[in-house]
């Protein structure tokens, strides 16, 4: 007599997994809308202690708040920038930052929890165990850079390091593209117990390599205030180059601690990255990808959200905008990537 195999015994629940990584994908996309807020409003270092677990519960009396306002004016951004704020000033860039790290906190549990779950319940397919804990690992590391960016601006500096911001930044965007393209992979065993994980083929990784070096010059940009520099499109003033530019030496490292050098990259840059997510874009068209169009479309609103974001001088809902759009353009990148690297091509999800 026949007996059924192993693999549809199994009480693995790949769809129900994915599920779950998609709505922890959505919570990084916003909180990366509120760490750019955060950036924005210069609220990263209104608190000067890192405490992942107390840390979840705010000041509540008016003695707490004064002596979290006496923590930041130990800090060189106060003595120097912003010596006669008030406590009420205080308590408005404390908000943002306060709600970043909650939202992390948040975020953190809303993965390590069901995970166990999952895996007390033997869901998670065989194979993917070992990739959801990387997950898992990377956005613990994630947490820790966070500190790590915010200690830059603790003592000497006013700010923290544009470097560290870009590290911080990216391990995010890592996580979130990582986490989609495990749920795309977890969707494709669902509809075919045969389905075998996507791989990355050598156009998507050109276009992810593109990608991923503009959004590190986009968190440069933001890191060194460098979008301020010159609000003007498609000339910084009145050339492609403006002349007389202080240069640092050596010379290479314009590329990364000069502002104005930085701008220039980030704005060029821009097009040769649109180009190869548009040939990513054209393949996944090809190959029966809806997300192909929204690659397209996505990219074409994040050069012209950046050309506004310079020319009204950084406004803040602007650069947010602009922000988000990059995290949601990755997203739409990983489906269009995945979809070319599915030699079963049995993953017939909406994109």
């Amino acid at each position: 007599m026949l007996q059924p195999s192993a693999a549809f015994l199994s009480t693995a629940r790949p769809r129900a997994v994915a599920i779950w990584l998609l709505i922890v994908a959505a919570m990084i996309v916003g909180i990366v809308v509120v760490g750019g807020i955060t950036r924005l409003t210069n609220s990263g270092l209104s608190i000067t202690e890192w405490k992942p677990i107390t840390g979840i519960i705010p000041p509540l009396t008016l003695a707490q708040w004064q002596a979290e306002f006496a923590n930041y004016k130990q800090i060189p951004e106060y003595s120097q920038l912003n010596s006669g704020m008030t406590l009420d000033g205080f308590k408005a860039i404390f908000f943002w930052e306060y709600l970043h790290r909650a939202l992390a906190r948040t975020i953190g549990a809303a993965f390590a929890i069901p995970l166990l779950w999952f895996a007390l319940r033997r869901a998670i397919p065989v194979g993917y165990g070992w990739r959801l804990g990387a997950l898992l690992a990377l956005g613990a590391l994630q947490g820790a850079v966070g500190w790590w960016m915010v200690k830059s601006g603790l003592s000497v500096r006013t700010d923290v390091s544009h470097i560290r911001l870009a590290v911080h930044l990216m391990t995010a965007l890592v996580t979130l593209a990582g986490i989609v393209w495990t749920a795309l992979d977890l969707l494709a065993l669902h509809r075919s117990k045969l389905a075998a994980p996507a791989r990355l083929v050598p156009i998507a990784v050109t276009a992810f390599a593109l990608l991923f070096v503009q959004l590190v010059y986009g968190a440069f940009t933001a890191g060194l205030d460098a979008g301020y520099a010159f609000a003007s499109w498609p000339l910084m003033g009145d050339s492609l180059f403006p002349g007389g530019v202080p240069m640092l030496s050596p010379g290479w490292i314009n590329a990364v601690d000069n502002p104005i050098v930085v701008q220039f990259i980030h704005r060029w840059l821009a097009f040769a990255t649109a180009a190869g997510l548009v040939w990513l874009a054209v393949r996944a068209t090809q190959h029966g990808s809806r997300a192909g169009f929204w690659v397209v479309g996505l990219v074409t609103l994040q050069v012209f959200l950046g050309i506004a974001t310079l020319m009204t001088g950084v406004a803040i809902h602007v650069a947010v905008a602009h922000q988000a759009n990059a995290a949601l353009l990755l997203i739409a990148t990983v489906f269009a990537a995945h979809r070319l690297g599915n030699p079963s091509k049995v993953s017939q999800y909406p994109l």
